[in-house]
Order: structure tokens, then sequence, then C-alpha cells
């Protein structure tokens, strides 16, 4: 019995050069100058994204003051695009109303206890949402590693694992979003002796 053949599609000549350019950036990062952000149809991508966060601190019990909650993730040098911004955003965690001194939020260069230089950074928090959007006015360049640092007023008030997304934004028009995955937070309740 013979095969049926479909008649083939002829797609537009345009797309088909976009996105073999594209793939061949992506495979081979070296046809794209690390300073340039890769851009592809008015957006802006990393040619190569971050991939994960790390997530610590060093106050882990409810109700605990002077926490700080430390993101960090480090930028291949042959990202393509400097950073420009992230959001951090609270998916799971029994307390969903702790606050935040959102006007503390800092950045620096390097990892937690081996600060180098600071970083500026704006932060907004949506309290509804447990949303942060933080924006790099000095975008953190291909290869370094950055740490954002989040200040709560105190620790939430029941224990529980905290979870947090994390999503990257390259530096340049209409970014488009790295997924970085989640940080996650355990908090524990008080041990009495």
């Amino acid at each position: 019995m013979p095969l049926l053949r479909l008649p083939r599609r002829r797609r537009p000549q345009r797309r088909g050069w976009v996105l073999a350019w594209a793939l061949a950036a992506w495979l081979s990062p070296g046809l794209i100058p690390s300073a340039r952000a890769l851009e592809l149809q008015g957006a802006t991508y990393f040619a190569k994204a971050p991939w994960k966060v790390d997530l610590v601190s060093f106050y882990t019990t409810i109700w605990q003051t002077r926490a700080e909650y430390y993101f960090t993730l480090s930028l291949d040098p042959e990202a393509g695009a400097a950073l420009g911004g992230l959001t951090i955003q609270q998916t799971r965690g029994v307390d969903t109303r702790f606050p935040f001194f959102v006007e503390r939020t800092s950045a620096f260069l390097g990892r937690p206890r081996r600060e180098g230089a600071k970083v500026p950074v704006e932060a907004r928090f949506d309290s509804a949402a447990r949303l942060f959007t933080l924006t790099f006015p000095e975008p953190v360049p291909p290869g370094a590693t950055v740490t954002v640092v989040l200040k709560p007023w105190n620790n939430p008030a029941f224990s529980d694992t905290y979870m947090f997304q994390v999503t990257a934004f390259p530096a340049g028009p209409n970014p488009s979003p790295a997924p970085l995955g989640f940080g996650t937070l355990r908090i524990y309740d008080l041990d009495w002796p």
C-alpha cells in the first residue's frame, strides 16, 4: 500500500534565517561578542543564561530579628549580556505576611561573608504578590558573581520551608526572562532548653 504524502508547507525565508542565526549563536557563543547583548526580534536575551541561585541566611528561627536573606547567582563570562534585574517571589511558606525593609535592600559582588564591591540596586516589593522587583542601574557584567540581600523585619512567625522563585533579566530593550529556579529557606521553631 503506498504511503500517503502530504504537501510540504513553505515557511517564510526570513523566519528560517533568524532561527538559524539564533541557533548558531547559541551553539557557538564565540560568534557573539561578550560585550553585546543578544537581540532577536526586538527582545534581549542571555547567550548563556545563569541557571541557578543560592539562598543563605544565618538566622533561621522564627521571629528572629536581624535576619538577612542572601540570594547569590553567577553570570557566565559568555553570558552575552549584563544582568539588568531580578524578580524574587515567595511561592511557598505558611507565613505570607512577614514584612521587609525594602529600602535596606542591597547588593554586592561576591558571596556572603566574602563581600566585594557594592552594586547599586533599586527595589520594589508587592506585598500582596510577595514579589520583589530589583533593577541594577549599573548592570552587573558577564563573569561576575552577585549577591542580593533582602532584609525582613524579622523571620516568619511559623516554622516551615519557604521557597522563593528567582528570575533574571538581561540589560537591554525588552529583556527576556531567564528562570533560575528556587531559593529554599528553612525556618525552625525555637529550641527551648
